[in-house]
C-alpha cells in the first residue's frame, strides 16, 4: 500500500437518506426525495465539496413492504434516474452521475443507449450501477408471475454486461468525420456490427450513438453474494457494498481483489466503497443524541418487525421500554443475532430504541465529531477495509451540510481527500483507465 492513497467519496442519494425517519427530522425537507430544486442544491453542494459521484439507486416497484410501513416511507415516490441525472448534468460540471439500471427487467440496447447519452450530455461523468433486482414485486410490473431465480439473474447480468460494453464499442473514437467538403459524415470501416447471439440475449447492433467520452461509463456493481462478488471481480470498477464493521470490510475487500488478481485484472482498477451512515456533532455525545432523536422518529409498530427479523425471534411481546431479554437460539443467522445483542449491550438500548435503530438504518455508521469520524475513515483506508465510502446522510439538508462543510475540510487537512478535482471525468476522479475499444486498434 502506498502512503498517498486518498479516500473516494460518493453520495448515496436515492432516497436522499436511507433512514426511514429522515424526512421527519426537525429542519429537514419532507419532500427532499422528489423536489428538483432541493436535489439540484444537494448536487451542487456535493460538487463544491469535491465528491466523486452522486449515486442514485432505483426501485422498480412500490409495494416492497407492508402497507402500514409503506405509508410512512419517503421511498414511495422518486424521479426516474436518467431523467434526473440528465437534468443535474446541466447544473453541475464535475461531479460523477451514477444511475442504477436493472439487467433483469430492461434490454441491453436501451441501457447502452441511455448511458452513452448521459455520458455525452455530462461530458464524461456517467456511471452504471448494475443490479439484478432482488425485489420480487418488480417482476409483477414486467409481465412475470414470479421472480427470476437468483442464479439465472446473475448469468443474464454477465452476458448483459458483455452486450452493453460491446455496443459502446460500436464505433471507433474517430469514426465520425463530419467532413463538409467530402460530404462524408461517418467512416463505415470504423463501425462494428455486434451481432450477439447468446444464451439469454440476441442483439444485432450497432449502437446508434457515438462512443461515450469515457469509452465506457464507469461500471458500478452492488451486492456481495457469491455470484455478486465474482461478477464484481470480472466486470466492476466500483463496488457498492454494506459490510457491518471493519473486519467484514477487510474480508470482502481481500476476497474481491484476490479474485481480480486470479483472472488477471489490476486490483487498483476497482474501488470498493461501502455505504456509511455519517452523523456529525460538536461532541460524540451530541452526535449520538442526534441519532437517538432520529431513530425515535421511526414508528415502533414498523420497527419491531425489523428487530424480529434481525433476531430471528418474534420480539413483539417484549417490553418496549425494558432492556432486551435473553434470546433463545434459533435456526436464524447466529452472527446477525449476536450483532443485535452486542449493540443493545454496548449502547444500553431499550427494546424500543433497538427496534427503531433496526427500523431506521442498521448498517455501518460513523457517529461522532469530525475528528473521530476522520480517524475511523482513515483506519478503513489504511487497513484495506475500503477505498472510500458511499455516504448515507441521516437527514437533509443539515446532515449533508455537516459532511460537506465540516467533515470534508478535516479530511482534506489530513491529506485524506482531494482539495480539488484533478480531471473532468468520473474516471479521472476515481483514477480509472479509459477502456480501449475491443474492435478497433487505437493505434
Amino acid at each position: 500500500m502506498t502512503s498517498d492513497r486518498k479516500l473516494h467519496l460518493g453520495a448515496f442519494m436515492r432516497p436522499v437518506s436511507l433512514h426511514t425517519g429522515a424526512w421527519r427530522y426537525p429542519g429537514s425537507y419532507p419532500d427532499a426525495n422528489f423536489n428538483f430544486a432541493h436535489l439540484k442544491s444537494f448536487a451542487q453542494k456535493l460538487e463544491a465539496a469535491k465528491f466523486d459521484a452522486f449515486f442514485m439507486a432505483d426501485h422498480l416497484a412500490v409495494l416492497n413492504m407492508p402497507v402500514e410501513a409503506l405509508k410512512r416511507s419517503h421511498t414511495v415516490t422518486s424521479f426516474e434516474p436518467f431523467t434526473l441525472l440528465s437534468a443535474l448534468a446541466s447544473v453541475t460540471n464535475r461531479i460523477g452521475l451514477v444511475a442504477t439500471a436493472s439487467t433483469t427487467f430492461d434490454a441491453p440496447y436501451h441501457i447502452a443507449r441511455r448511458f452513452a447519452s448521459l455520458d455525452h450530455i455530462s461530458e464524461g461523468r456517467a456511471g452504471w450501477n448494475i443490479v439484478t433486482t432482488s425485489n420480487p414485486d418488480a417482476a409483477l410490473n414486467f409481465g412475470l408471475e414470479e421472480h427470476v431465480e437468483h442464479g439465472e439473474r446473475y448469468e443474464r447480468a454477465r452476458e448483459f454486461y458483455d452486450v452493453v460494453t460491446g455496443l459502446w464499442d460500436s464505433f471507433a473514437d474517430d469514426a465520425f468525420l463530419r467532413d463538409v467538403e467530402s460530404g462524408v459524415y461517418v467512416d463505415p470501416a470504423k463501425m462494428h456490427v455486434l451481432d450477439h447471439k447468446g444464451e439469454a440475449l440476441s442483439v444485432r447492433g450497432p449502437l446508434n450513438i457515438a462512443r461515450p467520452p469515457q469509452g465506457w461509463p464507469v461500471i458500478v456493481q452492488a451486492g456481495q453474494s457469491e455470484p455478486g462478488r465474482q461478477l464484481a471481480a470480472e466486470t466492476a470498477e466500483v463496488v457498492f457494498c454494506s459490510p457491518r464493521d471493519l473486519a467484514g470490510g477487510k474480508a470482502l475487500y481481500a476476497d474481491i481483489k484476490s479474485r481480480m488478481r486470479a483472472i488477471g485484472r489490476n486490483p487498483d482498477h476497482l474501488k470498493i466503497l461501502p455505504a456509511a451512515f455519517v452523523v456529525v456533532g460538536d461532541t460524540v455525545e451530541e452526535a449520538r443524541a442526534k441519532r437517538v432523536k432520529l431513530d425515535s422518529l421511526v414508528y415502533y409498530e414498523s420497527a419491531i418487525a425489523s428487530l424480529s427479523i434481525a433476531l430471528g425471534h418474534d420480539a413483539s411481546g417484549f417490553d418496549p421500554d425494558g432492556l432486551l431479554p435473553d434470546i433463545p437460539e434459533t435456526n436464524a443467522s447466529k452472527t446477525g443475532r449476536a450483532q443485535v445483542i452486542k449493540l443493545a449491550e454496548d449502547e444500553g438500548l431499550t427494546v424500543r430504541q433497538l427496534a427503531q435503530r433496526y427500523g431506521g438504518y442498521s448498517g455501518l455508521a460513523f457517529v461522532g465529531t469530525v475528528n473521530t469520524i476522520a480517524d475511523e475513515m482513515a483506519e478503513w483506508l489504511s487497513q484495506e477495509g475500503s477505498d472510500g465510502f458511499n455516504v448515507v446522510f441521516p437527514f437533509l439538508p443539515q446532515g449533508l451540510d455537516d459532511v460537506a462543510e465540516r467533515l470534508v475540510p478535516e479530511l482534506q487537512r489530513r491529506g485524506l481527500f482531494r482539495g480539488d478535482y484533478a480531471g473532468t471525468t468520473l474516471r479521472d476522479h476515481l483514477g480509472l483507465p479509459r477502456p480501449t475499444n475491443r474492435f478497433f486498434d487505437p493505434a
